[in-house]
């Protein structure tokens, strides 16, 4: 549900937590990619956890909920959205918990220590720079297409902060699969696990799901594959909608 708040924000319901978030009327909005993200996530209590690009803090409160973390920490580059999530954060009064960081994954190494954390989580822009149609809106522009950093710089921000061992989970467009994985082991990050994400049980893939793990052996396991809607409709399908519950 939205109701108006103060500005050019709404205030909309985390229908899946039963918190609130603060989100442009007109600029970004989340989507469904981040409950799918959250979704896929193992268990990883007593973690510390840093969603890298974080919007306005979506993935810190969906996970705030569902696991016993030791912190939670977003990095955004966008100072109107950092803005929007600190109030987010304490609207559902989990400052303190929550740390929302007005940083560019480029540059992690001058704010961030090395090997600081044990889970990294990114839903990031799907799209380079010159691809598909740039959205007018400066916010949805930048989380749809690698303004502020591309695959590469994602994967290498995740390897930074993540200790030996921690584990890295990305949503992302099936159709750059194979580059994904490529950066992946780049990184020094190894592909684990993967889910394919179909709109519908006979359409292509039109998402992945993927975890690694740092300095992780070779061997990736691939899970059944996750169907959003049922039939032809636009209800969603029962794995979905436990998701939301």
């Amino acid at each position: 549900m939205t109701t108006p708040a103060a500005g050019d924000d709404t205030l909309d319901e985390l229908t899946t937590v039963g918190f609130k978030i603060l989100q442009a009327k007109s600029g970004y909005r989340f989507s469904l990619d981040p409950v799918l993200l959250c979704g896929f996530i193992s268990s990883i209590k007593n973690s510390r956890v840093v969603d890298l690009g974080t919007g306005n803090g979506v993935i810190p409160l969906l996970l705030s909920s569902r696991i016993e973390a030791k912190q939670l920490t977003g990095v955004e580059i966008q100072l109107q959205m950092v803005e929007r999530a600190r109030r987010s954060v304490v609207l559902n009064g989990l400052d303190g918990f929550i740390q929302i960081v007005h940083a560019d994954i480029r540059g992690l190494h001058e704010v961030m220590s090395a090997g600081s954390c044990d889970v990294v989580t990114a839903n990031p822009p799907y799209r380079v720079k010159s691809s598909g149609r740039n959205a007018e809106n400066g916010e949805r522009c930048t989380a749809r297409h690698e303004i502020y950093g591309g695959l590469s710089d994602f994967l290498r921000a995740a390897a930074f902060l993540l200790n030996s061992g921690g584990r890295f989970y990305m949503v992302y467009l099936a159709e750059r699969l194979p580059e994904l994985l490529a950066e992946m082991r780049c990184s020094k990050v190894e592909p684990k696990r993967l889910r394919l994400v179909h709109s519908r049980i006979d359409e292509p893939a039109r998402m992945v799901l993927v975890e690694g793990r740092k300095n992780g052996k070779p061997g990736m396991r691939v899970e059944p594959s996750l169907v959003i809607y049922k039939g032809e409709g636009r209800d969603y399908s029962d794995e979905v909608l436990a998701m939301y519950q």
